[in-house]
């Protein structure tokens, strides 16, 4: 049965109009809270902030973060079908799970982004960024020293979504390549907080390639720079494929019951056609 947005359509031209202005609103309020929050934590370099909300700045950060994560959903819920909403705690548990057995593994790579993108596909760059910002807080319940890139995890998220809008996802082999720009200008976003925040330590896998670098003389921040530009974008190529895999295993009539996915044909393929059309 075709799921329908959660709001009564407008009744004129100007009311979608104002509805339209202020979810724009709503997602830029929500990507300034973000943005705020990570410009913070780097000018601030909270070294207490792995002790867990106790601390001031794990308060400030998990405050500004959930505030942006919120913002985003207020704008995109009126557009979101149930589907999406019901997806959602699974995109943030296959998140969670995934990221934390990677992060047990000592291998550089991540693969905590999947349902992020996930989402970003099937709702969006802004029910991307959302999911990508509110993984990073569930997850930090667990584990505080994810908290502080929470940014780079909504970014991944909305570049993800730009990706799908572009069609990126309609040949599965550029899948990969939207996801390898993606981890690059992720892993610039993130290697500031990794730097100054945790000492370029905040992985053991990705730690001893920064180590390795700076027995080769290099910065802190280069370092911990050249090793994001090693791991996130293999990371980010590997996390859009399976991503993509996913979405095209689902049964087409439900890719296609997404807005997003049918008013910018993300997928390729035609829409399933309805019964009695």
């Amino acid at each position: 049965m075709p799921q329908h947005p959660l709001t009564l359509p407008a009744s004129g031209h100007a009311p979608g109009q104002a509805a339209g202005r202020g979810r724009r609103l709503l997602e830029l309020a929500g990507a300034a809270a973000i943005a705020g929050t990570y410009i913070f934590l780097v000018l601030t370099q909270p070294a207490d902030i792995a002790n867990g909300p106790a601390s001031f700045s794990a308060l400030v950060a998990l405050g500004g973060f959930l505030l942006g994560a919120v913002l985003l959903i207020l704008a995109v819920l009126p557009v979101l079908p149930t589907s999406t909403l019901v997806l959602m705690p699974v995109a943030l548990v296959l998140n969670v799970v995934l990221g934390q057995l990677m992060g047990a593994t000592g291998l550089p790579f991540y693969f905590d982004a999947i349902g992020t993108v996930l989402i970003a596909v099937l709702a969006g760059p802004a029910a991307g960024a959302a999911t990508g910002a509110l993984s990073s807080i569930v997850w930090s319940f667990f584990n505080p020293t994810v908290l502080p890139f929470a940014a780079g995890a909504a970014l991944i998220g909305f570049l993800a979504g730009l990706a799908a809008r572009s069609g990126l996802f309609r040949r599965f082999y550029l899948a990969p390549v939207a996801g390898f720009v993606t981890g690059m200008l992720a892993g610039v976003v993130s290697a500031p907080i990794a730097a100054f925040v945790f000492g370029g330590t905040s992985g053991v896998g990705t730690g001893a390639i920064v180590s390795a670098f700076r027995a080769m003389g290099d910065t802190l921040l280069a370092a911990v720079t050249k090793q994001a530009l090693i791991s996130d974008p293999m990371d980010k190529a590997i996390v859009f494929a399976i991503a993509a895999l996913l979405v095209y295993a689902m049964p087409r009539r439900t890719t296609f019951q997404f807005p997003f996915v049918r008013r910018f044909r993300v997928l390729a393929g035609k829409a399933p056609a309805t019964p009695g059309a």
